[in-house]
């Protein structure tokens, strides 16, 4: 598949762009503290990230609703005021997504997370400027998933429709969002997601650091 000729390209947040691994393990290992759970490594809590946040509380910890919901609202309340820049991006990233826009493709940014974190974690790193359109979920919800993500940037980012489209991320709910959608999806290996997981969901192609999606992208 030629991946040159896309117009649009969509990039994951978290384990694409950004490696938020401690940051966000901090805010989970906060929010788990306050139900008894206690993870020291974080390194255990690379599983979830990348994931919808309420989904990993109930599908992994067996949170009922309720739960959930303290749970998220524990984690964010550490996540706004510690963890949200403790990140960085990854290596070659800046200067690739820089060189996309310089080339004239038109960038956007789709996770799962909320957006305003998302559109404050781009302007720390210095490069919220290269990105068209932010799509994430919003703080009181409604767009969890990556599908439900992936989709709203369809419905409002001017011109692109799911052929001249391509998504960029690193776990299996990328891949899947991206092809319910009838979006095409790189999988990049550095990110959070196993080769194994990423083969699984069917990905389009594999980048294993940013050099290789450079070759692929310009």
């Amino acid at each position: 598949m030629n991946f040159q000729n896309k117009q649009y390209i969509l990039f994951d947040m978290d384990g694409t762009v950004s490696d938020s691994l401690m940051g966000l393990a901090k805010s989970f290992q906060f929010a788990l503290k306050s139900f008894g759970i206690m993870v020291n490594d974080a390194e255990e809590l690379r599983q979830l990230m990348g994931a919808p946040v309420a989904v990993s509380f109930r599908d992994v910890y067996g949170f009922d609703e309720g739960a959930v919901k303290l749970a998220v609202t524990s984690m964010r309340s550490y996540y706004e005021s510690n963890g949200i820049f403790d990140a960085e991006p990854f290596p070659g990233i800046p200067e690739l997504l820089r060189d996309l826009k310089a080339a004239g493709k038109t960038l956007v940014i789709a996770s799962s997370k909320p957006l305003i974190y998302s559109k404050q974690i781009l302007e720390h790193f210095g490069f919220l400027d290269v990105f068209s359109f932010v799509s994430g979920d919003e703080l009181a919800g409604g767009r969890g998933e990556k599908s439900q993500v992936i989709k709203y940037a369809l419905d409002n980012v001017y011109g692109i429709t799911p052929e001249n489209a391509l998504m960029i991320g690193d776990r299996f709910y990328d891949v899947e969002g991206a092809h319910s959608n009838g979006v095409a999806c790189i999988a990049v290996l550095y990110g959070y997601g196993s080769e194994e997981e990423l083969r699984s969901a069917g990905a389009d192609a594999f980048a294993a650091n940013s050099a290789e999606l450079r070759a692929m992208l310009l």
